[in-house]
C-alpha cells in the first residue's frame, strides 16, 4: 500500500509542476471588467475558437486539472 501511495505523490508531484508550467505559459486575458462594460470582442470565448497554442494551452490545462483532481482525491482515500 505503501509503493501506491508514493507513486501516486509523484504522479501529483509530476502533474502539479506540469499544471504551473502550462498555466504560466497561457497568454493573458486583458480585458477584464473593462472588456465587458465596453464590448470588446477580444474575449476567452472568442480567442479560443482559433487554432494555435492558446487552444492547446487551455485544453491541457483542462485535463491536467482533472487528473489533478483525481489523483488528489485518491490520495485522500488511502
Amino acid at each position: 500500500m505503501e509503493v501506491l501511495k508514493t507513486v501516486l505523490i509523484v504522479l501529483e508531484l509530476i502533474a502539479s509542476l506540469a499544471l504551473i508550467v502550462v498555466v504560466l505559459m497561457q497568454s493573458g486575458k486583458e480585458s477584464g471588467l473593462s472588456g465587458a462594460i465596453t464590448g470588446n470582442s477580444n474575449s476567452y470565448m472568442n480567442k479560443n475558437k482559433t487554432g494555435g497554442l492558446d487552444k492547446i494551452l487551455a485544453t491541457s490545462t483542462k485535463w491536467i486539472a482533472l487528473v489533478w483532481i483525481l489523483l488528489a482525491l485518491s490520495l485522500s482515500l488511502i
